[in-house]
């Protein structure tokens, strides 16, 4: 009987081969692919971050290291032959393990058009809704009517919107969302381009620490805007902001109305605040935002706070004051005193 030893060494050696064949195949077939392919597939999406003058083969392998590509050679060799080459853009990408990577190359080579920037614009912390629209109009970026417009529609997407109650007779939906900054204005910017950017950097400026905050408080993002807004129009120096908030905590724990004079200049001057003294005539104001005649809150925001508002609000110092005036008119800063004959006495 021969020995059958050689046969199996022989058999094994031919199935090593062609193992090895059909590993090679499929790798040249995945090289081809990413060389010349593009059927894309389902994927997940995977961010990258291109630096800065990073060259090709970094790029690549930045692919590679994501799980994006399997050959960085095929890719540079597709983006060397083709119209990308030289133009790679640096900035994070969104991409996907199912793209082709065609599709890669023409994602990550997208130029955007250079934008001329026309006009800057700055609105202030405390600007209410009205205040922003008579500046737009000042300064021949839109009419008044325009902006006003723009606030009134009822297309932005944004998740903290949602906060505010159905139905209350506020004046502008918006105020208190419009965050205080200083915004490019282009050629092709429309009212409604600005109030989204607005909304857009209030998203951004409002976090999700704060928004985990709020809701251990117990508060809406509305409710925070709406407490930030007074805070916002009665100091003037950022340490008293947490006082102040805190101040508005003690009254309305205590069920006392909150009596703070900016709830009635908004109303009395129609949001423009221009009139700084309020007379006991005008504490008779009625509307909804005035904290003289109703208690609680004023129905909404009274303007449109920035970050130390926002954030006094959520983090508001913890005494017992229940009062206080302006003790000098240059600086803004305030006495605060616990009870309303010591108010009485300081002032």
């Amino acid at each position: 009987m021969k020995n059958p030893k050689p046969l199996i060494v022989i058999s094994i050696v031919l199935v090593i081969i062609l193992a090895i064949m059909i590993y090679g195949y499929s790798q040249y077939k995945i090289y081809q692919d990413e060389y010349q392919g593009t059927e894309s597939t389902q994927g997940e999406d995977v961010v990258v971050v291109i630096p800065e003058g990073a060259a090709t083969k970094q790029i690549a392998q930045i692919l590679k290291d994501n799980g994006l590509i399997q050959f960085p050679s095929a890719f540079v060799k597709r983006v060397k032959e083709s119209e990308y080459r030289g133009v790679l853009q640096p900035g994070e990408f969104t991409l996907n393990t199912g793209m082709s990577t065609w599709e890669m190359i023409e994602i990550l080579g997208k130029v955007e058009p250079t934008r001329t920037v026309m006009a800057t614009l700055t609105i202030p912390e405390g600007f209410s809704v009205e205040q922003i629209a008579a500046r737009v109009d000042s300064e021949g970026l839109f009419t008044e009517e325009e902006f006003l417009e723009a606030v009134q529609e009822n297309t932005y997407d944004y998740d903290f919107l949602d906060s505010i109650p159905e139905g209350i007779s506020v004046n502008y939906r918006l105020q208190g969302f419009l965050f205080p900054a200083t915004y490019d204005i282009y050629e092709d910017t429309t009212a409604h381009d600005l109030v989204d950017m607005m909304l857009k950097k209030f998203d951004e400026v409002y976090t999700d620490s704060m928004q985990s905050q709020a809701e251990a408080m117990n508060y809406t993002a509305f409710e925070v805007v709406n407490r930030a807004a007074i805070v916002e129009r009665e100091a003037k120096i950022d340490d008293e902001r947490p006082i102040i908030a805190g101040v508005i905590n003690n009254r309305l724990e205590q069920g006392m109305m909150l009596q703070m004079c900016p709830t009635v200049l908004y109303p009395i001057t129609e949001g423009l605040y221009d009139k700084s003294e309020v007379t006991y005539d005008d504490l008779e104001v009625e509307s909804p935002y005035n904290t003289y005649k109703y208690t609680g809150h004023p129905v909404g925001p009274i303007c449109n706070p920035g970050a130390v508002s926002l954030n006094a609000v959520l983090n508001p110092a913890e005494h017992n004051y229940l009062y206080y005036h302006v003790d000098n008119e240059e600086t803004g800063s305030h006495i605060f005193t616990e009870t309303y004959e010591e108010h009485v006495e300081t002032q």
